[in-house]
C-alpha cells in the first residue's frame, strides 16, 4: 500500500529533507585526498546530531555506521572505514538518511575526488542528468514507469547502464516503503502518481555491465567488470502542478540550515 501524507506530515518531511540536504552540503566540503571515509562518517553524525535528527542508516538492519560511502566501482552501500582513504581521482557517492520528528530524508551524490579522469567525470555528469530526468518526469497523470524510461533512455544514448538490482522507494515515517522505483523500463505494477506521495529518484549508473555482486560483508555493492558507478538521489514529493524536491540544497540559505 502506498502511503499519502496529509500537510502536517509533509511538513515534517520538508524539515527532515532540508537536514539531509544540509548534512550532504556540510560533507562535501570536507572531500578531499588524503580523508577517511570514516572520518566523513563522524561529520555527518554529529552534524546531523547537532541539529536535532538522527542518521537513519545506523544500526538500520545491522548496517554499522551513520552514511553510505561508496568509492569509484562501489554501486552503492558501501561501508565508512578508517582504512579508506579517499585519494586523488577517485568519485566518492555520499549516501545520507537523516531521521527528524519521525520522518525521513534520503539524499545523495557523488564527488570528485580532486582531479579525476575523463570517464570517470562523464559518467557522474551522466549520473546526475539521469536523475534530473527521472524526477522532470514525475507528472500529473503519470506513472512510476515514466521515470525508469526517462532515466534508461539517457543512460544508454551515453553507452552506460543502469543499475536492475537496486531501486527508489517510496519514504515517510518508514526508511524503505511503497512504491519502489526502478530507474529502467520494467514490467510489473505501476502505479500512477498521486499528490501526497514521497519516494526516492536514486539511479546508479555504470561504465560497463549493469549487473552487480554482494560482498560478503552483507551490504557492500560492486560492479561485476570493476568498472566505475556513479549515483545520485533526491528525495520527491508529488503535487497537484508535479513534484517537489525535499532535498534540494537550493532550498537551504535562509533556514536554520544554513551554516
Amino acid at each position: 500500500m502506498i502511503e499519502i501524507l496529509g500537510p502536517a506530515e509533509i511538513e515534517k518531511m520538508r524539515q527532515s529533507g532540508l537536514l539531509a540536504a544540509a548534512t550532504l552540503r556540510m560533507a562535501g566540503t570536507h572531500v578531499r585526498p588524503g580523508i577517511t571515509t570514516d572520518q566523513l562518517d563522524k561529520l555527518c553524525d554529529e552534524f546531523t546530531r547537532d541539529h536535532g535528527g538522527i542518521s537513519a542508516p545506523l544500526n538500520y538492519k545491522g548496517f554499522p555506521r551513520s552514511i553510505c560511502t561508496s568509492v569509484n566501482e562501489v554501486v552503492c552501500h558501501g561501508i565508512p572505514s578508517r582504512k579508506q582513504v579517499l585519494a586523488e581521482g577517485d568519485i566518492v557517492n555520499i549516501d545520507v538518511t537523516t531521521i527528524l520528528n519521525g520522518y525521513h530524508g534520503d539524499t545523495s551524490r557523488t564527488f570528485l575526488v580532486g582531479e579525476v579522469s575523463e570517464e570517470a567525470r562523464k559518467v557522474t555528469e551522466t549520473a546526475l542528468e539521469c536523475m534530473n530526468a527521472g524526477i522532470a518526469a514525475v507528472l500529473p497523470g503519470g506513472r512510476i514507469r515514466d521515470i525508469g524510461a526517462a532515466i534508461e533512455d539517457i543512460a544508454h544514448a551515453r553507452s552506460f547502464s543502469v543499475v536492475r538490482d537496486y531501486c527508489g522507494h517510496g519514504i515517510h515515517r518508514v526508511f524503505h516503503a511503497e512504491p519502489q522505483v526502478p530507474h529502467y523500463r520494467f514490467r510489473g505494477a505501476n502505479p500512477r502518481f498521486r499528490p501526497g506521495m514521497t519516494f526516492t529518484v536514486e539511479p546508479m549508473i555504470n561504465v560497463g555491465t549493469w549487473r552487480v555482486r554482494l560482498l560478503g560483508d552483507g551490504w557492500t555493492v560492486k560492479t561485476t567488470d570493476s568498472k566505475l558507478s556513479a549515483q545520485f538521489e533526491h528525495t520527491i514529493l508529488v503535487t497537484e502542478e508535479g513534484h517537489d524536491i525535499l532535498t534540494d540544497q537550493a532550498l537551504l540559505p535562509g533556514t536554520k540550515y544554513d551554516v
